[in-house]
Protein backbone atom coordinates (compact mmCIF):
# COMPACT_ATOMS: atom_id res chain seq x y z
CA UNK A 1 0.00 0.00 0.00
CA UNK A 2 1.24 3.24 -0.90
CA UNK A 3 2.57 6.05 1.78
CA UNK A 4 -0.35 8.16 2.96
CA UNK A 5 0.38 11.88 1.71
CA UNK A 6 0.26 14.17 4.90
CA UNK A 7 1.45 17.55 3.61
CA UNK A 8 -0.94 20.02 2.17
CA UNK A 9 -0.57 23.51 0.46
CA UNK A 10 -3.35 26.17 0.43
CA UNK A 11 -3.03 28.87 -1.67
CA UNK A 12 -4.53 31.81 -0.03
CA UNK A 13 -2.38 34.56 -1.68
CA UNK A 14 -4.27 35.78 -4.36
CA UNK A 15 -5.85 39.15 -5.20
CA UNK A 16 -9.48 38.62 -4.55
CA UNK A 17 -10.21 40.93 -7.03
CA UNK A 18 -13.80 39.55 -7.60
CA UNK A 19 -14.44 39.75 -4.13
CA UNK A 20 -13.97 43.66 -4.00
CA UNK A 21 -16.30 43.82 -6.87
CA UNK A 22 -19.85 45.40 -5.67
CA UNK A 23 -22.39 42.39 -4.91
CA UNK A 24 -24.69 41.68 -7.99
CA UNK A 25 -27.91 40.75 -6.02
CA UNK A 26 -26.87 42.68 -2.65
CA UNK A 27 -28.18 39.76 -0.95
CA UNK A 28 -28.78 41.58 2.49
CA UNK A 29 -24.63 42.10 3.18
CA UNK A 30 -24.31 43.80 6.60
CA UNK A 31 -21.77 46.99 6.53
CA UNK A 32 -19.27 44.88 8.10
CA UNK A 33 -19.38 41.60 5.88
CA UNK A 34 -19.25 44.25 2.95
CA UNK A 35 -15.87 46.07 4.45
CA UNK A 36 -14.57 42.41 4.84
CA UNK A 37 -14.74 41.54 1.66
CA UNK A 38 -13.35 44.36 0.90
CA UNK A 39 -10.43 44.60 2.55
CA UNK A 40 -9.40 40.71 3.82
CA UNK A 41 -8.18 38.04 2.01
CA UNK A 42 -11.08 35.69 0.91
CA UNK A 43 -10.74 32.92 3.07
CA UNK A 44 -10.44 35.59 6.33
CA UNK A 45 -13.98 36.49 5.57
CA UNK A 46 -16.04 36.48 8.84
CA UNK A 47 -18.81 33.34 7.92
CA UNK A 48 -19.31 31.47 10.92
CA UNK A 49 -21.78 31.11 13.42
CA UNK A 50 -19.08 32.79 15.72
CA UNK A 51 -17.60 35.54 13.69
CA UNK A 52 -14.55 32.79 12.46
CA UNK A 53 -13.65 33.07 8.72
CA UNK A 54 -14.34 30.22 6.33
CA UNK A 55 -10.03 29.19 6.63
CA UNK A 56 -11.49 27.77 9.80
CA UNK A 57 -13.36 25.09 7.91
CA UNK A 58 -11.04 24.73 5.35
CA UNK A 59 -8.43 23.25 7.87
CA UNK A 60 -10.87 21.56 9.87
CA UNK A 61 -11.81 19.18 7.21
CA UNK A 62 -7.78 19.32 6.66
CA UNK A 63 -7.21 18.06 9.98
CA UNK A 64 -10.39 15.93 9.73
CA UNK A 65 -9.00 13.86 6.84
CA UNK A 66 -5.90 13.64 8.51
CA UNK A 67 -3.12 16.19 7.40
CA UNK A 68 -0.62 17.17 10.00
CA UNK A 69 1.82 19.24 8.07
CA UNK A 70 -0.21 22.43 6.58
CA UNK A 71 1.45 25.62 4.20
CA UNK A 72 -0.57 28.45 4.22
CA UNK A 73 0.49 30.61 0.75
CA UNK A 74 -0.08 34.27 2.44
CA UNK A 75 0.81 38.25 0.13
CA UNK A 76 3.40 40.24 1.32
CA UNK A 77 0.45 42.25 3.69
CA UNK A 78 -1.25 38.83 5.05
CA UNK A 79 -0.54 39.59 8.40
CA UNK A 80 -4.19 38.69 9.46
CA UNK A 81 -4.02 35.10 8.85
CA UNK A 82 -0.61 35.47 11.90
CA UNK A 83 -3.25 36.78 14.45
CA UNK A 84 -5.70 33.91 13.73
CA UNK A 85 -3.20 31.39 13.12
CA UNK A 86 -0.15 31.52 15.03
CA UNK A 87 2.65 34.16 14.61
CA UNK A 88 5.37 32.83 14.31
CA UNK A 89 6.38 32.23 10.39
CA UNK A 90 6.25 28.01 10.41
CA UNK A 91 5.58 25.17 12.97
CA UNK A 92 2.79 26.66 14.77
CA UNK A 93 0.65 24.61 16.44
CA UNK A 94 -3.37 24.77 14.94
CA UNK A 95 -5.05 22.22 17.03
CA UNK A 96 -2.36 19.41 16.84
CA UNK A 97 -2.07 20.96 12.88
CA UNK A 98 1.96 21.91 12.08
CA UNK A 99 0.94 25.33 10.54
CA UNK A 100 3.52 27.39 8.20
CA UNK A 101 3.20 30.54 6.21
CA UNK A 102 4.91 30.80 2.93
CA UNK A 103 4.75 34.32 1.53
CA UNK A 104 3.88 35.04 -2.51
CA UNK A 105 6.47 37.83 -3.35
CA UNK A 106 4.91 40.19 -6.35
CA UNK A 107 7.50 40.73 -8.63
CA UNK A 108 8.76 44.47 -9.17
CA UNK A 109 6.80 46.05 -12.10
CA UNK A 110 3.71 44.15 -10.98
CA UNK A 111 0.89 45.44 -8.71
CA UNK A 112 -1.52 42.06 -8.47
CA UNK A 113 0.51 38.34 -7.84
CA UNK A 114 1.94 36.27 -10.22
CA UNK A 115 -0.65 33.37 -10.46
CA UNK A 116 -1.37 29.91 -8.87
CA UNK A 117 1.68 28.32 -10.16
CA UNK A 118 3.89 30.88 -9.13
CA UNK A 119 2.63 30.42 -5.76
CA UNK A 120 3.38 27.01 -5.34
CA UNK A 121 6.46 27.52 -6.83
CA UNK A 122 7.37 30.20 -4.13
CA UNK A 123 6.24 28.06 -1.63
CA UNK A 124 8.40 25.11 -2.39
CA UNK A 125 11.07 27.17 -2.87
CA UNK A 126 10.91 28.53 1.21
CA UNK A 127 9.88 25.04 1.93
CA UNK A 128 12.19 22.43 -0.35
CA UNK A 129 11.02 19.54 2.31
CA UNK A 130 8.20 19.72 -0.08
CA UNK A 131 10.32 18.87 -2.96
CA UNK A 132 11.18 15.54 -1.46
CA UNK A 133 7.51 13.96 -0.70
CA UNK A 134 4.13 14.48 -2.24
CA UNK A 135 1.85 16.91 -1.17
CA UNK A 136 -1.96 18.10 -1.71
CA UNK A 137 -2.67 21.56 -3.14
CA UNK A 138 -5.80 23.84 -2.96
CA UNK A 139 -7.75 27.28 -2.94
CA UNK A 140 -8.67 28.73 0.43
CA UNK A 141 -11.99 29.59 -0.62
CA UNK A 142 -13.34 26.72 -1.75
CA UNK A 143 -15.00 23.85 1.56
CA UNK A 144 -13.44 20.32 0.09
CA UNK A 145 -15.24 17.66 1.90
CA UNK A 146 -13.06 15.59 3.89
CA UNK A 147 -14.15 12.31 1.53
CA UNK A 148 -12.04 14.36 -1.11
CA UNK A 149 -9.27 15.08 0.73
CA UNK A 150 -8.97 11.73 2.09
CA UNK A 151 -9.03 10.37 -1.60
CA UNK A 152 -6.13 12.28 -2.48
CA UNK A 153 -4.30 11.67 0.49
CA UNK A 154 -4.95 7.66 -0.10
CA UNK A 155 -4.25 7.63 -3.93
CA UNK A 156 -1.38 5.54 -5.48
CA UNK A 157 -1.04 7.78 -8.31
CA UNK A 158 2.36 10.16 -8.44
CA UNK A 159 -0.55 13.24 -9.21
CA UNK A 160 -3.99 13.04 -8.75
CA UNK A 161 -7.03 15.31 -8.52
CA UNK A 162 -10.84 15.17 -7.83
CA UNK A 163 -12.67 15.01 -11.11
CA UNK A 164 -16.06 16.64 -9.94
CA UNK A 165 -19.25 15.26 -11.48
CA UNK A 166 -20.45 18.69 -12.98
CA UNK A 167 -24.20 17.95 -12.20
CA UNK A 168 -23.51 17.65 -8.67
CA UNK A 169 -22.02 21.34 -8.24
CA UNK A 170 -25.38 23.52 -6.73
CA UNK A 171 -24.18 26.94 -8.71
CA UNK A 172 -25.93 29.12 -11.41
CA UNK A 173 -25.79 27.13 -15.07
CA UNK A 174 -24.19 30.27 -15.73
CA UNK A 175 -21.06 29.68 -13.42
CA UNK A 176 -21.06 26.23 -14.34
CA UNK A 177 -20.78 26.88 -17.80
CA UNK A 178 -17.71 28.51 -17.05
CA UNK A 179 -15.54 25.88 -15.55
CA UNK A 180 -12.94 24.36 -17.68
CA UNK A 181 -14.22 20.85 -18.63
CA UNK A 182 -11.58 17.94 -17.76
CA UNK A 183 -10.63 14.59 -20.30
CA UNK A 184 -10.02 11.96 -19.24
CA UNK A 185 -8.53 8.30 -20.36
CA UNK A 186 -10.38 5.30 -20.53
CA UNK A 187 -8.36 4.36 -17.41
CA UNK A 188 -9.29 7.73 -15.72
CA UNK A 189 -6.33 9.37 -16.51
CA UNK A 190 -6.24 12.97 -16.82
CA UNK A 191 -5.00 13.79 -20.62
CA UNK A 192 -6.79 17.23 -20.96
CA UNK A 193 -8.04 20.69 -19.32
CA UNK A 194 -10.34 22.31 -21.66
CA UNK A 195 -11.01 26.22 -20.89
CA UNK A 196 -14.50 27.52 -21.98
CA UNK A 197 -15.42 24.79 -24.50
CA UNK A 198 -18.10 25.81 -26.82
CA UNK A 199 -21.28 24.75 -26.16
CA UNK A 200 -21.74 22.45 -29.04
CA UNK A 201 -18.97 20.58 -28.26
CA UNK A 202 -19.47 20.09 -24.39
CA UNK A 203 -20.87 16.52 -24.93
CA UNK A 204 -17.87 15.59 -26.57
CA UNK A 205 -16.31 15.24 -23.29
CA UNK A 206 -18.31 13.12 -21.34
CA UNK A 207 -16.25 10.20 -19.10
CA UNK A 208 -16.90 6.36 -19.74
CA UNK A 209 -19.53 6.69 -17.05
CA UNK A 210 -21.46 10.10 -19.16
CA UNK A 211 -20.67 12.41 -16.54
CA UNK A 212 -19.23 15.40 -17.62
CA UNK A 213 -16.01 16.65 -15.00
CA UNK A 214 -14.61 19.31 -13.90
CA UNK A 215 -11.44 20.55 -11.43
CA UNK A 216 -12.13 22.57 -8.42
CA UNK A 217 -8.60 23.12 -8.10
CA UNK A 218 -7.32 20.52 -5.73
CA UNK A 219 -4.20 18.47 -6.69
CA UNK A 220 -2.15 16.38 -5.40
CA UNK A 221 1.21 16.27 -6.89
CA UNK A 222 4.70 14.18 -6.68
CA UNK A 223 7.36 17.31 -5.27
CA UNK A 224 10.13 16.20 -6.69
CA UNK A 225 8.36 15.36 -10.76
CA UNK A 226 6.36 18.90 -10.25
CA UNK A 227 9.06 21.20 -9.17
CA UNK A 228 10.78 22.06 -12.58
CA UNK A 229 7.02 22.62 -14.18
CA UNK A 230 6.60 25.22 -11.38
CA UNK A 231 9.68 26.78 -11.90
CA UNK A 232 9.69 26.73 -15.33
CA UNK A 233 5.82 27.94 -16.10
CA UNK A 234 4.89 29.84 -18.86
CA UNK A 235 3.03 33.02 -18.42
CA UNK A 236 -0.78 32.86 -20.08
CA UNK A 237 -0.95 34.94 -22.49
CA UNK A 238 -4.04 36.96 -22.19
CA UNK A 239 -4.46 36.50 -18.50
CA UNK A 240 -0.37 37.61 -17.64
CA UNK A 241 -0.29 34.73 -15.21
CA UNK A 242 1.52 31.54 -14.25
CA UNK A 243 -1.03 29.32 -13.63
CA UNK A 244 -1.21 25.85 -12.14
CA UNK A 245 -3.08 24.12 -14.89
CA UNK A 246 -0.55 25.03 -17.51
CA UNK A 247 2.63 23.81 -15.73
CA UNK A 248 0.49 20.62 -14.87
CA UNK A 249 -0.44 19.84 -18.33
CA UNK A 250 3.11 20.42 -19.29
CA UNK A 251 3.88 18.14 -16.83
CA UNK A 252 1.70 15.75 -18.43
CA UNK A 253 2.92 16.58 -22.02
CA UNK A 254 6.27 14.88 -20.39
CA UNK A 255 5.12 12.03 -17.92
CA UNK A 256 1.72 10.70 -19.20
CA UNK A 257 -0.78 8.74 -17.21
CA UNK A 258 0.36 9.79 -14.23
CA UNK A 259 -2.28 11.66 -13.24
CA UNK A 260 -5.21 10.03 -11.99
CA UNK A 261 -9.19 11.98 -12.11
CA UNK A 262 -10.79 10.69 -9.00
CA UNK A 263 -14.67 10.85 -9.56
CA UNK A 264 -16.69 12.45 -6.98
CA UNK A 265 -20.34 13.58 -7.00
CA UNK A 266 -21.01 16.57 -4.58
CA UNK A 267 -21.24 20.33 -4.39
CA UNK A 268 -17.55 22.69 -3.36
CA UNK A 269 -19.21 25.85 -1.69
CA UNK A 270 -17.28 28.68 -3.29
CA UNK A 271 -16.33 32.09 -1.58
CA UNK A 272 -15.54 33.94 -4.94
CA UNK A 273 -17.74 36.88 -4.95
CA UNK A 274 -19.88 38.78 -2.21
CA UNK A 275 -23.17 37.16 -3.69
CA UNK A 276 -21.09 34.00 -2.39
CA UNK A 277 -21.25 35.51 1.17
CA UNK A 278 -24.94 34.62 2.24
CA UNK A 279 -25.35 30.99 0.51
CA UNK A 280 -22.01 30.05 2.32
CA UNK A 281 -22.91 31.08 6.01
CA UNK A 282 -26.37 28.99 4.96
CA UNK A 283 -24.45 26.02 4.61
CA UNK A 284 -22.11 26.44 7.10
CA UNK A 285 -25.11 26.97 9.71
CA UNK A 286 -26.51 23.91 7.96
CA UNK A 287 -23.53 21.34 7.88
CA UNK A 288 -21.24 22.94 10.68
CA UNK A 289 -23.04 24.61 13.62
CA UNK A 290 -20.35 23.85 15.84
CA UNK A 291 -16.59 22.78 15.04
CA UNK A 292 -15.38 20.12 17.41
CA UNK A 293 -11.54 20.03 17.04
CA UNK A 294 -10.69 17.49 19.47
CA UNK A 295 -10.97 14.04 17.53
Amino acid sequence: MSKRTTSLVVLAGGASSRMKKPPQEGKGLSEKEIQEANQRSKSLISVGNDGRPMMDYVLYNIKKAGFTNIYIVIGPNGDLFKKFYGDQDKDNDFHRMKLSFAVQHIPEGREKPFGTADALYQAVEQYPELNETSYVVCNSDNLYSVEALKLLSESPSPHAFIAYDRDALDFPSERISRFALVELDSNGSLTNIVEKPAEDEVENYRDASGKLRVSMNIFKFDGAMMFSYLKNCPVHPERNEKELPTALMNMLADNPKTMAGIPLSEHVPDLTSKDDITEVKKYLEKYYPTLVWDF
